[in-house]
């Protein structure tokens, strides 16, 4: 309940109308596969945007690695079109009719470009990661935002 009076906080937070978030249901994610932890960001700049930060775990797929070829694979298998990433270690997507763009990486690539300062995560995903990696979980971290679709 508490964290749904925050989801609609930060959500309203998000600044102008044009400014949406998108919808985690448009997002296809393996079997077994489901968030442990979400987070809105805002970005107010001049490509403002608002988002959605996530932590998928996944504990059938023996290594966060596994996962991430698995999630990869999936979203090809379902018509999303791979594009450029940000960083070295990331994938990126974009959904049909690129409505929506993903970028994920490995729990630990996400926090070791946390700590180069090549990325910027809110605290509550950092720490849903590290939870992650210290409890042996495979898991992801994704970013989710609406695509220029």
């Amino acid at each position: 309940m508490l964290a749904s009076a925050a989801l609609i906080a930060a959500l309203a937070g998000c600044g102008s109308s044009t400014q949406n978030t998108p919808k985690l249901a448009g997002l296809p994610l393996v079997d077994g596969a489901h968030v442990v932890a979400q987070s809105i960001k805002c970005d107010k700049g001049a490509n403002a945007f608002c988002g959605v930060e996530l932590v998928v775990a996944a504990p059938g797929y023996g290594t966060s690695d596994r996962l991430l070829r698995s999630e990869h694979s999936h979203l090809r298998a379902l018509g999303w079109s791979g594009v450029n990433a940000d960083i070295g270690g990331e994938r990126a997507f974009d959904s049909p009719g690129h409505k929506l763009h993903v970028v994920f990486a490995t729990a630990d690539s996400d926090l070791r470009g946390i700590d180069l300062g090549s990325i910027k995560r809110s605290r509550a995903i950092q720490l849903a990661l590290s939870h992650q990696i210290f409890a042996h979980v495979p898991a992801l971290s994704m970013m989710l935002v609406d695509g220029p679709g």
